[in-house]
C-alpha cells in the first residue's frame, strides 16, 4: 500500500518520496516492519492461546524434557504469516506475479496447517488432517504455480545473444584498450523451462531436454514436466520443513538463514549487472522478491524470539507446511531449484532419515519379522536426543550446517 502511496507522492515531486521506488529501501522497511509485527503481536497470541487452552499434547516418547513441553501453546504459525503478509503487502509491488505467487503460497498452505492443527487442538484428535488431503492441497498449489508460470506474461527469462551479421560474434574494440576485442552482446526476452545447475559452467538446464524425443510440441510437453516438477518439490519441502518442526528453535533458525540466502539469490537473479558479472540468468522482475524474503527472515526472527529454548510458543503446522512451502516456490520462481538439496540439507537429511528408518523397519520386518531400525529415532534430531545431546545443543549445531550449506549455495554462482 505504500508503496502506491509514495509513487504517488513522487509524482507530485514531494521531497523523499522517491526511496520508495528502490529496493533496498522498502527491503530494510520490510525486514524492520515484520519484526516489530512480529514482537508486538507475539505476546498477544500467546495470551490468546494460552486462554484458549491451545497448548501441545506431549506423547511419551521416552526424550529427555519432553513434558516440559506439555501445554506449551500451539498454532504459532499465526505469528508468522502475520509477520510476513502484512509487510509484503504495505512495501511491494502488488502488480508483480511472483509477489502474489508468494502471498498465495503463504495463505494457501497456512490455512491447510491452520486446519490440521485446529483438527489436532479443538477436536482433540492427534492424527489431525488427514495426510492425503494435505497432499492434494500441496499438488493443487504446485499445480497453480507451475500453471502461471507458464501462462503469464510477466514470467520470462532474458537471454544474451551476440549481435552482429547472422547474430554471430562480432568482435568490437574495449574502451580504454584498442587491442582487445570483446564480444558485443544484446539481450531478448524468451519464456523458457530453463533452470540453474550448480557447479557447472554454462550451468543452464532445460526442461525441454527430457521430453527430447518428442518432435511435435516439445516445448508444450517441456511446460508438462516443469509442472510435475514443480508440484514435487514443493510437496518434498513443505512436508521436509514440517518434520523439522520438532525442538525449539530449530524450524525457525533454519528457516530465517534459508530465507536470507534466497534473498540474495533473487537479488542478483533481478539485477542485470550482478547477473551478467556472475554469468547467471538475469531474471526481469524477480528483485521484487527481496522485499518478500525480507519480510520472510524478519518473521521467523521475530517468532525466534519466543520459540527459543525454552519455547513460549510452538509454530504448529500453520507455520511449519508453509515456511517450506515459500521457501520451494520462491527458488522454483528464481530457477535455483536444484540448489535446494544444498541450500535445504537439513530439510533434506530430516525426511531422508524418516523415509529411511520406515523403509528398513518394513523391510526388516518383512524378511526376519523382527522391525530393525537405523537410527535410535526418526526424524534426525530426535535420534540425536536420545543419544543424550541436550537440545539447544543440537538446535545450535543444526543452524551451524543450515549455515555452511548456506554459504556453499552462494558460492555456486562463482565455482563452477
Amino acid at each position: 500500500m505504500f508503496y502506491y502511496l509514495f509513487e504517488y507522492l513522487n509524482k507530485l515531486n514531494v521531497p523523499g518520496a522517491g526511496l520508495f521506488a528502490y529496493i533496498s529501501f522498502r527491503s530494510a522497511s520490510a525486514v524492520i516492519t515484520s519484526l516489530i509485527i512480529s514482537m508486538i503481536i507475539g505476546k498477544s497470541v500467546i495470551r490468546w492461546l494460552q486462554r484458549m487452552q491451545i497448548g501441545e499434547v506431549v506423547r511419551d516418547l521416552g526424550l529427555e524434557g519432553q513434558y516440559r513441553k506439555e501445554g506449551t501453546p500451539s498454532m504459532g504459525g499465526i505469528i508468522i504469516l502475520s509477520s510476513i503478509v502484512i509487510p509484503v503487502l504495505l512495501f511491494a509491488d502488488l502488480t508483480n506475479v511472483y509477489i502474489l505467487l508468494m502471498l498465495l503460497t503463504t495463505i494457501w498452505l497456512g490455512g491447510i496447517g491452520f486446519l490440521d492443527d485446529y483438527i489436532k487442538i479443538f477436536k482433540k484428535n492427534k492424527a489431525g488432517l488427514a495426510g492425503k488431503f494435505k497432499i492434494y492441497g500441496q499438488v493443487i498449489l504446485g499445480l497453480v504455480v507451475g500453471i502461471v508460470l507458464y501462462t503469464s506474461d510477466q514470467v520470462y527469462v532474458r537471454e544474451k545473444v551476440p549481435v552482429g551479421e547472422n547474430t554471430q560474434h562480432t568482435m568490437i574494440a574495449e574502451p580504454g584498450n584498442e587491442n582487445a576485442k570483446v564480444p558485443e552482446f544484446t539481450y531478448r526476452n524468451i519464456k523458457s523451462t530453463v533452470t540453474t545447475i550448480p557447479f557447472v559452467k554454462n550451468h543452464e538446464f532445460n526442461y525441454n531436454m527430457l521430453v527430447g524425443f518428442l518432435k511435435k510440441n516439445k516445448n508444450f510437453w517441456g511446460w508438462v514436466v516443469f509442472v510435475l516438477i514443480v508440484i514435487f518439490i514443493l510437496t518434498a519441502v513443505s512436508n521436509g520443513a514440517n518434520l523439522t518442526d520438532g525442538l525449539d528453535g530449530l524450524n525457525a533458525g533454519v528457516s530465517s538463514i534459508v530465507g536470507a540466502t534466497l534473498g540474495i539469490l533473487a537479488y542478483v537473479s533481478g539485477n542485470m549487472v550482478f547477473a551478467d558479472y556472475l554469468n547467471i540468468m538475469f531474471i526481469p522482475n524477480t528483485g521484487e522478491l527481496v522485499i518478500f524474503a525480507s519480510s520472510f527472515i524478519g518473521a521467523t526472527v521475530g517468532f525466534l524470539w519466543y520459540n527459543a529454548y525454552p519455547a513460549q510458543v510452538f509454530m504448529g503446522d500453520t507455520g511449519s507446511l508453509s515456511l517450506g512451502g515459500i521457501i520451494a516456490v520462491f527458488a522454483i520462481i528464481i530457477r535455483k531449484e536444484l540448489l535446494i538439496p544444498i541450500l535445504c540439507g537439513i530439510f533434506l537429511m530430516e525426511s531422508l532419515s524418516v523415509i529411511m528408518q520406515v523403509s528398513y523397519f518394513k523391510y526388516t520386518r518383512r524378511r526376519t519379522g523382527t522391525g530393525k531400525r537405523i537410527f535410535l529415532m526418526a526424524p534426525l534430531h530426535h535420534h540425536y536426543q536420545m543419544k543424550g545431546y541436550t537440545e539447544p545443543k543440537i538446535v545450535t549445531r543444526f543452524w551451524i550446517v543450515a549455515i555452511i550449506l548456506a554459504v556453499v549455495t552462494v558460492v555456486t554462482l562463482k565455482i563452477r
